[in-house]
């Protein structure tokens, strides 16, 4: 990959990947710290990418970047989220659905929250969420199902919430 294909992914690729990994992580700038660290380990790579696969390259390596990150926030900070939600569940007044789904993906296991946003965000094939994340497209599909069962009983019916 020469410099002008590398600028060429760069304008292509960094929007989507920030919306994936924001949309993950709801930190804007972990996210841009992810999405920077992503593009310099491509640069880096350039010799050995080539530019029709850079866009499997870029999101493989934000997923695996963005998973570093959460595992080691996790061995430093302990901290007990589900009795933090759990004081706040399905009897607070909500002001819109954004906000319903959002935490809704938030309650998700990782897995589950990565391949429902790659699939359903960003409009990912089961096959290329597969290569970004390393599974099988079987287990790309029972995540998504799994997870969007979970949002469904989750968010309930429509006309509730509305």
């Amino acid at each position: 990959m020469n410099v002008s294909e590398y600028n060429q992914c760069v304008e292509q690729f960094a929007d989507p990947v920030y919306r994936f990994v924001v949309g993950s992580l709801r930190d804007e700038d972990r996210a841009r710290d992810i999405v920077q660290d992503t593009f310099e380990k491509l640069w880096v790579r350039a010799e050995n990418v080539s530019f029709e696969k850079a866009r499997s390259y870029i999101f493989s390596t934000a997923y695996h970047t963005m998973i570093d990150v959460i595992r080691k926030e996790k061995r430093m900070t302990v901290v007990d989220d589900y009795q933090s939600m759990e004081g706040s569940g399905e009897e607070t007044s909500y002001t819109g659905l954004n906000e319903i789904l959002h935490e809704a993906l938030q309650q998700l296991p990782e897995v589950q929250r990565h391949v429902i946003l790659l699939r359903d965000y960003e409009g990912y094939s089961y096959e290329e969420i597969g290569q970004i994340t390393g599974l099988s497209d079987s287990q790309v599909k029972v995540y998504i199902y799994r997870g969007r069962l979970f949002l469904r009983k989750y968010i309930g019916k429509l006309e509730t919430v509305i």
